[in-house]
């Protein structure tokens, strides 16, 4: 089996609750912990089997890690964690979930690589929304329900667009640009500048 670790929590001694997502359920598991056994860290893909027990958590056993080529570069894997400890806020309560979250952690690891993270999570982010039915490109102000007209809107956490004077925090997007954005899932579009902005309102939780 393969998959992510999102989260770990220590318990007794130096043992783990250890939470992986894999293709389709993010699993719950007890890890013993041994000087011969290798780290276990948020973010990391895994190889790994399961022992199960009826009574307790699946033991988390023979893990080997798929590294990644970037891995070693402190600043990317700084933001992919800060990303995968996103993830987990919002699938924690979960069990069974579509392939479609362990596909698009498994891509965004690849465009590391060679791509701004930024703007990989910045596309990743819009393809959540879209995936749950949360994308609003009807840029219907969320506060008082009607159309916004201007030139730039406001965005506010979970990308919900609203009109400046209804909001008191947001940040404020080119609406053509994101339009653009919403169709293509490309963030090529915005500028650096920009897309700092944006990453912010993303890590006020997805």
């Amino acid at each position: 089996m393969q998959g992510f670790i999102l989260h770990t929590q220590k318990v007794k001694d130096e043992d783990l609750i250890v939470f992986v997502l894999e293709k389709n359920a993010l699993l719950k598991t007890y890890r013993f912990y041994g000087l011969r056994h290798s780290s276990i860290l948020n973010g990391y893909k895994i190889d790994f089997a399961l022992e199960e027990n009826i009574s307790f958590l699946p033991r988390l056993k023979d893990v080997l890690h798929l590294g990644f080529a970037w891995i070693l570069k402190r600043e990317k894997m700084i933001i992919w964690q800060e990303f995968i400890k996103l993830f987990y806020q919002h699938l924690k309560d979960v069990e069974t979930l579509d392939s479609f979250y362990f596909e698009l952690l498994d891509e965004c690891a690849k465009r590391f690589e060679k791509q701004n993270p930024k703007r990989v999570i910045l596309d990743a982010y819009v393809r959540i929304l879209e995936f749950e039915g949360r994308l609003h490109k009807d840029h219907i102000c969320f506060a008082c329900d009607e159309k916004i007209q201007a030139q730039t809107l406001h965005l506010v956490r979970a990308f919900l667009p609203a009109h400046e004077n209804c909001v008191f925090k947001s940040i404020e997007v080119d609406t053509q640009k994101l339009e653009n954005f919403y169709e293509s899932f490309n963030s090529g579009i915005f500028d650096d500048e920009e897309i700092n902005h944006l990453y912010k309102l993303i890590k006020e939780g997805l």
